[in-house]
C-alpha cells in the first residue's frame, strides 16, 4: 500500500482509497504535505487541517471544472468534478461527527458528483427506497443489453457512501456484462445516517428487503436475478441478508467480515489496525449508541456465526492476504459453515495480483475484476 504518511494506517488507507477512485497522485502529494507533520501525531489529532488541505485541492479543481463546463467542455468538466468529489469526500470521512464543517463539505460532495454525472451524462440514476416510513437513497446503473437485466444490491461497509461505490467502477463494469448495479446509503451509512438519522442495525435483511421490494418495482430489472454483494463491513451485512432474504440469488462478500463483534473486543485491545480516526465515537455514532460500554453489548449481535449456513445460494468470499483490519482467518469462517451454498468459493488474493489490503485498497482492479465475472457467469448459470 502507498505509505505517504508513514506509521499512520488510517490516513495511508484514505489517500489509496482516493487514488483507487481516480484521485490524481500530483494532486493528492500536494495536499498531503501541508499535513505531514500533523499526520505524525497520530490518527486522530490534525484531522480538520487534513480536511483543510483536501477541501482547498477540491476547490481549485472544481474551479477548473467550472472554466470547462463554461467554455462548452463538459466531459472534461466531469472529470475535474469526479476528482473533487472525490477528495471532498475523503475529507469528510476523516473528521469527528462533532466537527461542524463535516457536514457542509458532505453537502459540495453531493454537489460535485451531481456536476460530474450532469456534464458526463453519466450512466447513473438518483432513486430513493421505501423504507420504514421515509426512505434510504441509492444510485442506479443500468445494464447494458435490451429488456430486463439482472441486478446487484452493492451495499457500504461502516464508513463509506454510495457515491465511493460509484467511483470504484464497479458498477460500469457489471453494466459492460448486462449488470444492472443499485448501490445504496442503507441506515448506519451515508445520506441515511447523515440526512435522515437513520442509525445502523444488525439485522441486514429488513433494508435489503427493502431494496428488493424496489428493484420488483421496476420493469427494466429481471425479478428472478437479484444479487446483493458488500464492502468491508458489507462483508457481513450481505450474507446477513442473504441468509433470510429469500429472493436473492447470489452473494459477495468483498473483504469478509465473520465476526465483526470480536474483532471490536480485539480493537479495544489495539489488535489490528482501524478504518477511520475517531474511531469509538464513529462508531457509536453509525448504530445510536450512547455509551462505548452500551456499543460494546451491541456488538457480538454483528455475527455471521450460525447464519452463513443458511445462505443456499451462490456466494463469493474475497480478501487480501494482508488485511491489517479484518484477519483472514475470517474468510476461512465463511467459506467453511457456508456448508448449503451450491457454489461457494473462496479466493484470497496475494502479492502476485495484488489486492491484498483491506478489500483491494492498494489495488482494486484485479479484485473488482474477478467478482464481476464471477458475478456475470454465475447469473449466466441460472439461465
Amino acid at each position: 500500500m502507498f505509505e505517504p504518511f508513514p506509521g499512520n494506517y488510517v490516513w495511508n488507507l484514505s489517500v489509496n482509497i482516493a487514488l483507487s477512485l481516480g484521485g490524481a497522485i500530483g494532486e493528492i502529494d500536494t495536499a498531503n504535505r501541508e499535513v505531514l507533520a500533523a499526520s505524525r501525531q497520530g490518527e486522530d489529532t490534525g484531522t480538520e487541517a487534513f480536511l483543510r488541505a483536501w477541501e482547498s485541492l477540491a476547490e481549485r479543481v472544481r474551479g477548473l471544472a467550472d472554466e470547462d463546463a463554461a467554455a462548452g467542455r463538459p466531459l472534461s468538466a466531469s472529470d475535474k468534478y469526479r476528482r473533487a468529489s472525490v477528495y471532498l469526500m475523503t475529507a469528510e470521512r476523516m473528521q469527528s461527527r462533532h466537527y461542524a464543517p463535516r457536514i457542509q463539505t458532505y453537502h459540495r460532495m453531493l454537489g460535485a458528483m451531481d456536476r460530474a454525472v450532469e456534464t458526463g451524462r453519466l450512466n447513473c440514476r438518483k432513486v430513493d427506497i421505501p423504507y420504514g416510513s421515509g426512505t434510504f437513497p441509492g444510485l442506479f446503473v443500468h445494464g447494458e443489453g435490451n429488456g430486463a437485466r439482472p441486478c446487484m444490491v452493492f451495499c457500504n461497509g461502516l464508513d463509506s457512501v454510495k457515491e465511493m461505490i460509484y467511483w470504484s467502477w464497479t458498477g460500469h463494469e457489471l453494466a459492460r456484462r448486462g449488470i444492472s448495479t443499485l448501490m445504496i446509503d442503507h441506515p448506519g451509512v451515508g445520506a441515511a445516517l447523515r440526512l435522515h438519522d437513520l442509525k445502523g442495525i444488525h439485522d441486514s435483511e429488513r433494508w435489503a428487503g427493502a431494496a428488493v421490494d424496489f428493484l420488483e418495482g421496476r420493469s427494466d430489472v429481471r425479478h428472478d436475478r437479484i444479487g446483493m454483494m458488500g464492502w468491508s463491513l458489507g462483508g457481513y451485512y450481505a450474507p446477513r441478508a442473504t441468509a433470510y432474504e429469500k429472493r436473492l440469488k447470489l452473494c459477495v462478500a468483498w473483504g469478509a467480515n465473520h465476526n465483526w463483534g470480536e474483532v471490536q473486543r480485539r480493537r479495544l485491545e489495539r489488535e489490528g489496525e482501524r478504518p477511520v480516526p475517531h474511531y469509538w465515537d464513529h462508531v457509536m455514532w453509525v448504530f445510536g449508541k450512547d455509551t462505548l460500554e452500551e456499543f460494546m453489548a451491541f456488538a457480538p449481535a454483528m455475527s455471521l456465526v450460525g447464519v452463513v449456513k443458511d445462505i443456499r445460494v451462490p456466494f463469493l468470499i474475497t480478501h487480501g492476504i494482508h488485511d491489517r483490519q479484518i484477519p483472514v482467518a475470517f474468510a476461512h469462517q465463511s467459506y467453511d459453515e457456508a456448508v448449503n451454498s451450491p457454489k461457494r468459493q473462496l479466493r484470497i488474493f496475494t502479492d502476485r495480483e495484488g489486492g491484498v489490503e483491506h478489500c483491494s485498497s492498494d489495488n482494486l482492479e484485479p479484485v473488482r475484476s474477478f467478482i464481476c465475472d464471477w458475478i456475470g457467469e454465475t447469473f449466466a448459470e441460472m439461465d
